[in-house]
């Protein structure tokens, strides 16, 4: 793993378990062309066990799968907001399910964002764009059902 060497760079951790998503999300975000440290994780364990050692290098957003091996999403996004130190930090659901249940569950739980896993590169590349250019101070105060869920 490596961490952010400057402070202008923005820290990016993407949690997915499936090796060609990951691809997906490495190349699209690319594309984007803002200066970011992009850092991946495969499972839940993985995770919790990359924040735990993060230190002053710890992520400023998270894309954060639902269905991963050892620990699912919701069980990383309730330990990270039970975390003081990742109180500010931006958590985005990034799935391929689209179940009300689980975007309720993960409203609830406090994730920013709700992205279902778009089917094409261009659609994930205007979504990270998106996703990238959000406020998040702003955001994070005032979230609500309404700006929840990203429509792909």
């Amino acid at each position: 793993m490596k961490y952010a060497t400057t402070h202008e760079d923005l820290r990016i951790l993407l949690a997915d378990d499936d090796e060609d998503d990951r691809f997906a999300f490495s190349e699209a975000i690319q594309a984007v062309k803002v200066r970011h440290v992009l850092d991946s994780v495969v499972d839940g364990s993985e995770l919790m066990t990359y924040l735990s050692d993060c230190k002053s290098g710890c992520p400023d957003l998270i894309f954060l799968d639902l269905n991963m091996p050892k620990k699912n999403g919701l069980e990383c996004l309730s330990e990270i907001r039970a975390n003081e130190k990742f109180k500010e930090t931006a958590v985005v659901i990034y799935s391929t399910s689209t179940a009300e249940s689980e975007i309720e569950a993960t409203f609830l739980a406090g994730a920013n964002i709700y992205i279902t896993k778009p089917n094409n590169i261009e659609k994930l590349k205007t979504i990270i764009a998106e996703v990238i250019s959000i406020n998040w101070q702003y955001h994070t105060s005032r979230l609500s059902r309404e700006n929840y869920l990203m429509v792909t």
